[in-house]
Protein backbone atom coordinates (compact mmCIF):
# COMPACT_ATOMS: atom_id res chain seq x y z
CA UNK A 1 0.00 0.00 0.00
CA UNK A 2 1.43 3.09 -0.96
CA UNK A 3 1.79 5.39 2.16
CA UNK A 4 0.62 8.65 2.70
CA UNK A 5 3.83 10.51 1.63
CA UNK A 6 4.44 8.15 -1.07
CA UNK A 7 1.25 9.10 -2.68
CA UNK A 8 2.56 12.56 -2.18
CA UNK A 9 5.36 11.78 -3.97
CA UNK A 10 3.34 10.01 -7.17
CA UNK A 11 1.63 13.70 -6.71
CA UNK A 12 5.01 15.78 -6.87
CA UNK A 13 6.17 13.59 -10.03
CA UNK A 14 3.23 14.07 -11.91
CA UNK A 15 3.01 17.89 -11.01
CA UNK A 16 7.04 17.98 -12.66
CA UNK A 17 5.60 16.09 -15.86
CA UNK A 18 2.23 18.66 -16.12
CA UNK A 19 3.70 21.97 -15.77
CA UNK A 20 3.16 22.06 -11.99
CA UNK A 21 -0.10 21.13 -11.67
CA UNK A 22 -0.16 17.79 -9.68
CA UNK A 23 -2.66 14.91 -11.06
CA UNK A 24 -4.92 14.68 -7.60
CA UNK A 25 -7.74 13.06 -10.24
CA UNK A 26 -5.82 10.62 -12.21
CA UNK A 27 -4.22 9.52 -9.62
CA UNK A 28 -7.27 9.17 -7.52
CA UNK A 29 -9.10 8.05 -10.17
CA UNK A 30 -6.07 5.02 -10.82
CA UNK A 31 -6.62 3.80 -7.04
CA UNK A 32 -10.18 3.18 -7.72
CA UNK A 33 -9.57 1.15 -10.58
CA UNK A 34 -7.32 -0.87 -8.76
CA UNK A 35 -10.20 -1.46 -5.69
CA UNK A 36 -12.18 -2.33 -8.54
CA UNK A 37 -9.58 -4.89 -9.96
CA UNK A 38 -9.29 -6.41 -7.02
CA UNK A 39 -13.27 -6.61 -5.93
CA UNK A 40 -14.73 -6.52 -9.31
CA UNK A 41 -17.30 -4.75 -7.15
CA UNK A 42 -18.78 -1.30 -8.57
CA UNK A 43 -17.57 1.34 -5.82
CA UNK A 44 -18.57 4.95 -5.24
CA UNK A 45 -16.44 6.95 -2.18
CA UNK A 46 -18.52 9.88 -0.49
CA UNK A 47 -15.30 11.71 1.02
CA UNK A 48 -15.99 15.57 2.53
CA UNK A 49 -12.99 17.93 3.60
CA UNK A 50 -14.14 18.31 7.30
CA UNK A 51 -11.71 16.88 9.87
CA UNK A 52 -9.34 20.11 9.91
CA UNK A 53 -12.62 22.00 10.54
CA UNK A 54 -14.39 21.54 7.31
CA UNK A 55 -17.36 23.86 6.58
CA UNK A 56 -21.56 23.46 6.58
CA UNK A 57 -21.06 22.58 3.02
CA UNK A 58 -19.48 19.68 4.20
CA UNK A 59 -22.24 18.23 5.42
CA UNK A 60 -25.02 15.66 4.27
CA UNK A 61 -27.34 17.45 2.36
CA UNK A 62 -30.32 16.53 0.01
CA UNK A 63 -27.97 18.12 -2.75
CA UNK A 64 -26.09 14.38 -2.50
CA UNK A 65 -28.93 13.07 -4.27
CA UNK A 66 -28.43 14.73 -7.32
CA UNK A 67 -24.10 13.64 -6.21
CA UNK A 68 -25.76 9.70 -6.59
CA UNK A 69 -27.93 10.01 -9.30
CA UNK A 70 -24.69 11.09 -11.57
CA UNK A 71 -22.37 8.36 -9.97
CA UNK A 72 -25.28 5.67 -9.89
CA UNK A 73 -25.71 5.88 -14.09
CA UNK A 74 -23.86 3.47 -15.89
CA UNK A 75 -23.35 1.39 -12.11
CA UNK A 76 -24.81 -2.33 -12.15
CA UNK A 77 -26.44 -3.61 -9.06
CA UNK A 78 -27.31 -5.85 -7.24
CA UNK A 79 -23.77 -5.31 -5.43
CA UNK A 80 -21.95 -2.08 -4.48
CA UNK A 81 -19.23 -0.97 -2.16
CA UNK A 82 -19.31 2.47 -0.90
CA UNK A 83 -16.43 4.50 1.56
CA UNK A 84 -17.57 7.16 3.70
CA UNK A 85 -15.77 10.12 5.07
CA UNK A 86 -18.10 12.23 6.43
CA UNK A 87 -19.23 14.27 9.55
CA UNK A 88 -22.74 13.74 9.16
CA UNK A 89 -25.59 15.74 8.64
CA UNK A 90 -29.28 15.96 7.50
CA UNK A 91 -30.67 12.87 8.83
CA UNK A 92 -34.20 13.73 6.55
CA UNK A 93 -31.77 14.15 3.71
CA UNK A 94 -29.84 10.48 4.53
CA UNK A 95 -32.84 8.68 4.32
CA UNK A 96 -33.55 9.87 0.66
CA UNK A 97 -30.41 9.10 -0.12
CA UNK A 98 -30.48 5.31 1.54
CA UNK A 99 -33.95 5.04 -0.08
CA UNK A 100 -32.70 5.85 -3.47
CA UNK A 101 -29.83 3.56 -3.08
CA UNK A 102 -31.29 0.17 -2.19
CA UNK A 103 -33.85 0.48 -4.76
CA UNK A 104 -30.84 -0.43 -7.10
CA UNK A 105 -28.41 -2.37 -4.85
CA UNK A 106 -29.59 -5.09 -2.64
CA UNK A 107 -26.12 -5.97 -1.18
CA UNK A 108 -23.28 -2.93 0.08
CA UNK A 109 -20.77 -2.97 1.96
CA UNK A 110 -19.98 0.03 3.27
CA UNK A 111 -15.85 0.75 4.40
CA UNK A 112 -15.15 3.59 7.19
CA UNK A 113 -11.63 4.14 6.65
CA UNK A 114 -11.24 6.44 9.01
CA UNK A 115 -14.32 8.24 10.42
CA UNK A 116 -18.47 8.50 9.67
CA UNK A 117 -19.74 10.19 12.06
CA UNK A 118 -23.89 11.22 13.19
CA UNK A 119 -25.48 10.86 10.06
CA UNK A 120 -22.69 9.61 8.38
CA UNK A 121 -22.95 6.24 10.80
CA UNK A 122 -26.79 6.12 10.83
CA UNK A 123 -25.79 5.70 6.78
CA UNK A 124 -23.61 3.20 7.42
CA UNK A 125 -26.09 1.37 9.31
CA UNK A 126 -27.82 0.84 5.61
CA UNK A 127 -25.11 -1.63 4.94
CA UNK A 128 -25.25 -4.98 4.68
CA UNK A 129 -22.09 -5.46 7.01
CA UNK A 130 -19.10 -2.22 8.26
CA UNK A 131 -15.24 -2.61 7.31
CA UNK A 132 -13.25 -0.51 9.83
CA UNK A 133 -10.09 -0.76 10.69
CA UNK A 134 -8.00 -0.32 13.95
CA UNK A 135 -8.22 2.92 13.48
CA UNK A 136 -11.59 3.88 12.36
CA UNK A 137 -14.94 4.77 14.46
CA UNK A 138 -18.51 5.89 14.04
CA UNK A 139 -19.79 8.49 16.18
CA UNK A 140 -22.95 9.05 17.99
CA UNK A 141 -26.22 9.55 16.19
CA UNK A 142 -28.49 11.77 18.84
CA UNK A 143 -29.48 14.81 17.10
CA UNK A 144 -28.11 18.45 17.22
CA UNK A 145 -30.22 21.43 16.83
CA UNK A 146 -29.13 24.88 15.74
CA UNK A 147 -29.32 27.30 18.57
CA UNK A 148 -28.23 30.53 18.28
CA UNK A 149 -24.95 30.40 16.47
CA UNK A 150 -23.70 26.69 17.68
CA UNK A 151 -25.48 23.50 17.54
CA UNK A 152 -26.55 21.53 20.63
CA UNK A 153 -27.62 18.17 21.66
CA UNK A 154 -31.09 17.58 22.07
CA UNK A 155 -31.20 15.87 24.98
CA UNK A 156 -28.81 18.59 26.41
CA UNK A 157 -31.87 21.09 25.87
CA UNK A 158 -34.35 18.82 27.16
CA UNK A 159 -32.44 18.16 30.90
CA UNK A 160 -31.47 21.75 30.97
CA UNK A 161 -35.24 22.72 31.29
CA UNK A 162 -36.11 19.73 33.66
CA UNK A 163 -33.48 20.92 35.69
CA UNK A 164 -34.37 24.55 35.40
CA UNK A 165 -38.21 23.53 36.06
CA UNK A 166 -36.80 21.25 39.22
CA UNK A 167 -34.71 24.13 40.22
CA UNK A 168 -37.85 26.64 39.98
CA UNK A 169 -40.37 24.79 41.54
CA UNK A 170 -37.89 24.18 44.41
CA UNK A 171 -37.41 27.64 45.25
CA UNK A 172 -39.53 30.61 42.63
CA UNK A 173 -36.29 32.75 43.23
CA UNK A 174 -34.08 30.78 40.90
CA UNK A 175 -36.69 31.98 38.06
CA UNK A 176 -34.65 35.22 37.83
CA UNK A 177 -31.59 33.10 36.62
CA UNK A 178 -32.79 30.54 34.56
CA UNK A 179 -35.26 33.03 32.68
CA UNK A 180 -32.12 34.68 30.35
CA UNK A 181 -30.93 31.14 29.45
CA UNK A 182 -34.39 29.89 29.03
CA UNK A 183 -35.77 33.01 26.81
CA UNK A 184 -33.44 31.80 23.70
CA UNK A 185 -35.01 28.93 23.13
CA UNK A 186 -38.13 29.12 20.97
CA UNK A 187 -41.78 27.47 21.20
CA UNK A 188 -42.16 24.51 20.31
CA UNK A 189 -38.49 23.31 21.18
CA UNK A 190 -38.70 21.01 23.36
CA UNK A 191 -40.75 19.15 20.49
CA UNK A 192 -38.69 19.24 17.85
CA UNK A 193 -36.04 17.61 19.94
CA UNK A 194 -37.88 14.71 20.85
CA UNK A 195 -39.22 14.28 17.14
CA UNK A 196 -35.64 14.82 15.90
CA UNK A 197 -34.19 12.03 18.75
CA UNK A 198 -37.50 9.39 17.54
CA UNK A 199 -36.74 9.98 13.94
CA UNK A 200 -32.97 9.22 14.74
CA UNK A 201 -33.83 5.94 16.50
CA UNK A 202 -36.63 5.02 14.38
CA UNK A 203 -34.39 5.13 10.72
CA UNK A 204 -30.96 3.33 12.44
CA UNK A 205 -33.51 0.79 13.68
CA UNK A 206 -35.52 0.61 10.14
CA UNK A 207 -32.17 0.32 8.07
CA UNK A 208 -30.59 -2.59 10.73
CA UNK A 209 -33.20 -4.89 10.63
CA UNK A 210 -34.01 -4.03 7.47
CA UNK A 211 -30.41 -4.71 5.53
CA UNK A 212 -28.14 -5.64 8.30
CA UNK A 213 -29.94 -8.47 10.15
CA UNK A 214 -32.39 -8.59 7.18
CA UNK A 215 -33.90 -12.55 7.94
CA UNK A 216 -32.79 -12.94 11.35
CA UNK A 217 -35.57 -13.96 13.93
CA UNK A 218 -34.21 -10.95 16.17
CA UNK A 219 -33.89 -8.64 13.52
CA UNK A 220 -35.77 -5.90 15.29
CA UNK A 221 -34.44 -6.60 18.76
CA UNK A 222 -30.98 -6.16 17.77
CA UNK A 223 -31.38 -3.20 15.60
CA UNK A 224 -33.37 -1.51 18.34
CA UNK A 225 -30.79 -2.57 20.86
CA UNK A 226 -27.96 -0.80 18.62
CA UNK A 227 -30.11 2.09 17.71
CA UNK A 228 -30.55 3.24 21.40
CA UNK A 229 -27.10 2.65 22.16
CA UNK A 230 -25.77 5.02 19.69
CA UNK A 231 -28.87 7.79 20.14
CA UNK A 232 -27.92 7.74 23.92
CA UNK A 233 -26.44 11.09 24.80
CA UNK A 234 -26.18 10.02 28.29
CA UNK A 235 -23.80 7.00 27.24
CA UNK A 236 -21.95 9.56 25.01
CA UNK A 237 -22.01 13.45 26.06
CA UNK A 238 -19.95 14.26 23.35
CA UNK A 239 -21.33 13.80 20.06
CA UNK A 240 -17.90 14.27 18.44
CA UNK A 241 -16.82 10.86 20.41
CA UNK A 242 -15.32 8.08 18.26
CA UNK A 243 -16.92 4.44 18.67
CA UNK A 244 -14.37 2.44 17.79
CA UNK A 245 -15.41 -0.70 15.75
CA UNK A 246 -14.39 -3.11 18.64
CA UNK A 247 -17.58 -1.16 20.64
CA UNK A 248 -19.33 -1.23 17.65
CA UNK A 249 -19.08 -5.14 17.28
CA UNK A 250 -19.56 -5.59 20.85
CA UNK A 251 -23.14 -3.95 20.55
CA UNK A 252 -24.23 -6.38 17.68
CA UNK A 253 -23.43 -4.76 14.84
CA UNK A 254 -22.24 -6.75 11.72
CA UNK A 255 -18.53 -5.24 11.64
CA UNK A 256 -15.29 -6.86 9.70
CA UNK A 257 -11.87 -6.00 10.15
CA UNK A 258 -9.97 -4.23 7.46
CA UNK A 259 -6.81 -5.97 7.97
CA UNK A 260 -8.23 -9.70 7.47
CA UNK A 261 -7.84 -8.97 3.85
CA UNK A 262 -4.47 -7.35 3.18
CA UNK A 263 -4.49 -6.39 -0.36
CA UNK A 264 -8.59 -5.13 0.26
CA UNK A 265 -6.97 -3.27 2.93
CA UNK A 266 -3.89 -1.53 1.18
CA UNK A 267 -6.62 -0.95 -1.93
CA UNK A 268 -9.33 1.26 0.10
CA UNK A 269 -6.73 3.02 1.99
CA UNK A 270 -4.55 4.08 -0.76
CA UNK A 271 -8.36 5.69 -2.23
CA UNK A 272 -8.52 7.05 1.07
CA UNK A 273 -4.68 8.55 1.09
CA UNK A 274 -5.08 9.41 -2.66
CA UNK A 275 -8.93 11.42 -2.05
CA UNK A 276 -7.76 13.09 1.29
CA UNK A 277 -4.55 14.41 -0.81
CA UNK A 278 -7.17 16.03 -3.74
CA UNK A 279 -8.76 18.41 -0.81
CA UNK A 280 -5.78 20.29 -0.77
CA UNK A 281 -7.16 21.75 -4.05
CA UNK A 282 -10.45 23.65 -4.02
CA UNK A 283 -12.54 20.44 -3.34
CA UNK A 284 -14.33 20.19 -0.13
CA UNK A 285 -16.57 17.34 -1.45
CA UNK A 286 -16.01 14.17 -3.88
CA UNK A 287 -18.56 12.08 -4.92
CA UNK A 288 -17.19 9.60 -7.58
CA UNK A 289 -17.24 5.96 -8.46
CA UNK A 290 -15.04 3.64 -10.07
CA UNK A 291 -15.79 4.53 -13.66
CA UNK A 292 -14.74 8.16 -13.23
CA UNK A 293 -17.63 9.48 -13.05
CA UNK A 294 -17.70 12.33 -10.54
CA UNK A 295 -19.65 14.92 -8.53
CA UNK A 296 -16.86 17.62 -6.90
CA UNK A 297 -18.22 20.64 -5.13
CA UNK A 298 -16.16 23.15 -5.24
CA UNK A 299 -16.28 26.58 -3.58
CA UNK A 300 -19.91 27.11 -3.54
CA UNK A 301 -20.19 25.53 -7.03
CA UNK A 302 -21.16 22.18 -8.42
CA UNK A 303 -18.99 20.75 -10.99
CA UNK A 304 -18.62 17.47 -12.93
CA UNK A 305 -15.54 16.73 -13.91
CA UNK A 306 -13.72 14.19 -15.78
CA UNK A 307 -10.07 13.81 -15.68
CA UNK A 308 -8.94 17.14 -15.20
CA UNK A 309 -5.45 17.94 -14.48
CA UNK A 310 -6.90 19.13 -10.55
CA UNK A 311 -10.45 20.47 -9.38
CA UNK A 312 -10.60 23.80 -10.34
CA UNK A 313 -13.91 26.01 -10.36
CA UNK A 314 -16.04 26.17 -13.60
CA UNK A 315 -18.70 28.12 -14.05
CA UNK A 316 -22.28 26.53 -13.11
CA UNK A 317 -23.42 23.95 -16.00
CA UNK A 318 -23.30 20.30 -16.53
CA UNK A 319 -20.34 18.87 -18.26
CA UNK A 320 -21.26 15.74 -19.89
CA UNK A 321 -18.69 13.11 -19.11
CA UNK A 322 -17.60 9.83 -20.53
CA UNK A 323 -17.15 7.25 -18.22
CA UNK A 324 -13.47 5.44 -18.68
CA UNK A 325 -11.99 2.57 -17.10
CA UNK A 326 -8.41 3.94 -14.88
CA UNK A 327 -5.67 2.60 -15.14
CA UNK A 328 -3.54 1.46 -12.05
CA UNK A 329 -1.02 3.52 -10.78
CA UNK A 330 2.84 3.55 -11.30
CA UNK A 331 5.19 3.50 -7.69
CA UNK A 332 7.47 5.91 -7.07
CA UNK A 333 10.28 6.45 -7.84
CA UNK A 334 13.61 5.71 -6.10
CA UNK A 335 15.27 3.01 -4.06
Amino acid sequence: MPTWGEILVLLKQSAAARGGQPDFDGIRRAFLGTLFQLTTRPCIIYYTDWLAGGSPESAITLEDMQAMMEVCNGVPGPELDRILHTPGGSAEATASIVGYLRQKFTDIRVFVPVAAMSAGTMWSFAGNKIVMGKHSQLGPIDPQLLVGDRYVPTRAIVEQFDRAKDEIEKNPATLAAWYPILQQYGPGLLAECEDAEALARRLAGEWLAGFMFAGDGDADKKAQAIADFFADYTTHRSHSLGISRLTAASKGLRVENLEDDQALQDAVLSVHHATMHTFAGPAIKIVENHLGRAFVKVAQEITIAQQMPMPVPVPPGVIPLAPQQPQPPQPPAGP
